[in-house]
Order: C-alpha cells, then structure tokens, then sequence
C-alpha cells in the first residue's frame, strides 16, 4: 500500500504555524525570525528561497501606516504630552512589527514555494 502523499499547507499556517510549504511538517523556523537550513521531515532547502527585506518592507509600510494613523487620532482627540506618545507607539510598533516579522518572513517563503518562484532571467533566444 503507498504511503498517502502529504497536502501542501496553505501560506498563512506555514507563517503563523512555522509548517514546512511542501510537506506540512513544523521546523520552518531555526530561531525567532530565522528560517532552519532543510526540512527535517522531507528536506526542503529552505536556503534555497530568498524572501530578503520583502516582509520587513511590507510591515514597515502596513504597520506604519497604522501606527501613524492611531498616533494621529490620539493627538487630536486628546492631545497628550510628546513623552506619552513616545512611550506608546515605540513598543507598540517593535512589537507588532517583531511580532509579525516571523509569520510574515514564513507566508512569503510558502508564496514563493507555491508559486515556484525563482529570479529572472533574459530569454536569449533568438
């Protein structure tokens, strides 16, 4: 009897779920937002993808655009002392952007698994 062949899990649980994009295995991540070299379970080169500063990039305009908002909205409803402000957007904006880094860095690599993609090349055909 063959062994069943493991379904691909979606992008968001292998970046909330740290699950492998091809075999659904948990071991994506070796660290907090650091990916592990292979799957242990089928051995997956994860060193292979290259997500680069995309999630960083994406949850710095997200998030920022958020923060910024609330920041705002905070300033003219109650008009706080600048060191208020300070105090509470700085963690809340390391948090969530370190917070979301790993599930983040975790959805693109699936993405990029999924969707097999590689860097461009120039067709030199004639």
């Amino acid at each position: 009897m063959a062994e069943p062949t493991p379904v691909e899990p979606p992008p968001w649980a292998c970046g909330t779920k740290g699950l492998c994009p091809r075999c659904g295995a948990p071991g994506l991540f070796a660290g907090v937002a650091r990916f592990a070299p292979v799957c242990a379970a089928c051995g997956l080169d994860f060193a292979s993808f290259n997500v680069g500063d995309g999630p960083a990039a994406f949850l710095t305009l997200i998030l920022g655009t958020i923060v910024t908002v609330m920041a705002i909205t905070l300033e003219l409803t109650v008009q706080p002392p600048f060191w208020v402000h300070i105090l509470l957007w700085l963690p809340i904006t390391i948090g969530a952007v370190v917070g979301s880094l790993r599930v983040a860095k975790g959805m693109l690599l699936a993405a990029e698994y999924r969707n097999a993609a590689r860097e461009g090349r120039i067709d030199e055909r004639p």
